[in-house]
């Protein structure tokens, strides 16, 4: 017997209406995730290559059973290994729109939005009207008699998406939505995406490598690494003060962590940086790359850090030139092509970095928190 559409009550204010700790054991790895997420809020997990963010989302789906933790959502136990409780997956109100979106490849659009309806109780009648008003939400009125092969990759992402919402989740689940599309269609499918969100009443768990899908979709970031949460909170916090290395590569900024005394951090044991600002105990030294100034020679006058330095890489960036520098500390820098082309840059050639005083920004690092470097 199938469980009837869910249609939910405002939720209590002050309560989430997710509530998870998520604990898998997968050999040596261990995925250890608390997860909170509000009524309409949209938060984006964003975390390297096997940090978990896919086992994350596979758990709350029904997908992989924890080994510990629970799972609540909007009041209801989902998953609670200590008393034995499990919902099946067709049984969570719950929608999801994966990476390659496993459109029915037989159905037409319409029938593909109408199936998770179908699934909840609904005649073929109603699904198909649910179904249709969805298509048209999402602009897709015209496109409803086609089959996946008959769709763009964009017209395909929202039939995925009207899909998932089609049940009225209470929680759903984004897996990279945005990664099979070319560039072009990905910003206008971006935008598309962030009005649909915004109208959703549920919460929302994104799950991205971009963090521009996170910057723009979400109210709030999540970072994972190794199986945990390193850092949380909105862009503004994080773009501001990156605490790990994998933070601050993923906002563009060189960042390095040490021992402050006064406007000196020694970030190891034979090199300090000087900053502007004054500061006591463990820090983190933050900079961007457009901060980092490169010499045939060494410079004179003021800048305040300078040191040898080698080239071990050199990318395009944008309009620009990333450089990735060795020595003392290892940092990135960006120049311009005439600049470069000034300083007859090639891998393994020395010169000198500079970043002014003024240029830095340094900040409390929580005690025992990971090395960036």
């Amino acid at each position: 017997m199938t469980a009837p559409i869910v249609t939910r009550d405002e939720p209590v204010a002050g309560t989430p209406m997710l509530d998870a700790r998520l604990v898998v054991d997968r050999g040596a790895f261990r995925l250890d995730l608390a997860l909170r997420i509000s009524a309409g809020e949209v938060v984006a997990l964003l975390g390297p290559n096997g940090a978990g963010k896919t086992t994350a989302l596979r758990t709350l789906a029904g997908l992989t059973p924890l080994h510990d933790g629970y799972v609540t959502l909007d009041g209801q136990d989902l998953d609670r290994p200590d008393l034995s409780r499990w919902t099946a997956t067709e049984r969570r109100p719950i929608g999801v729109v994966f990476q390659d979106y496993l459109l029915f490849p037989h159905l037409t659009a319409l029938d593909n939005v109408a199936f998770g309806p179908r699934r909840h109780g609904l005649d073929r009648q109603r699904a198909r009207a649910v179904a249709s008003d969805w298509l048209g939400r999402m602009g897709l009125a015209e496109h409803a008699r086609r089959k996946p092969r008959q769709l763009s990759g964009g017209q395909a992402q929202r039939v995925a998406l009207a899909r998932a919402l089609a049940v009225n989740p209470a929680l759903l689940l984004l897996d990279e939505p945005l990664a099979a599309l070319d560039a072009r269609t990905r910003l206008d499918t971006r935008a598309q995406l962030q009005r649909h969100l915004a109208a959703h009443p549920g919460a929302t768990l994104l799950v991205t490598h971009d963090p521009l899908d996170a910057l723009v979709l979400a109210d709030r970031l999540v970072i994972v690494e190794q199986g945990r949460v390193v850092q949380e909170g909105d862009a503004a916090t994080i773009t501001a003060q990156p605490r790990t290395d994998y933070v601050a590569r993923l906002v563009g900024l060189n960042l390095h962590r040490g021992r402050a005394d006064g406007h000196t951090v020694r970030v190891n044991a034979d090199f300090s940086l000087t900053s502007g600002d004054r500061h006591d105990g463990e820090v983190f030294v933050a900079y961007p790359p457009s901060a980092v100034a490169l010499y045939p020679r060494r410079p004179d006058g003021s800048p305040r850090n300078v040191w040898p330095a080698t080239i071990t890489g050199i990318q395009r960036h944008g309009d620009n030139l990333r450089v990735q520098l060795g020595g003392p500390i290892d940092v990135v820098a960006d120049i311009t092509p005439a600049a470069a082309a000034h300083l007859h840059l090639g891998a393994g050639q020395p010169l000198w970095a500079a970043v002014k005083a003024t240029e830095t920004r340094v900040y409390p690092a929580a005690p025992g928190g990971s090395h960036p470097e």
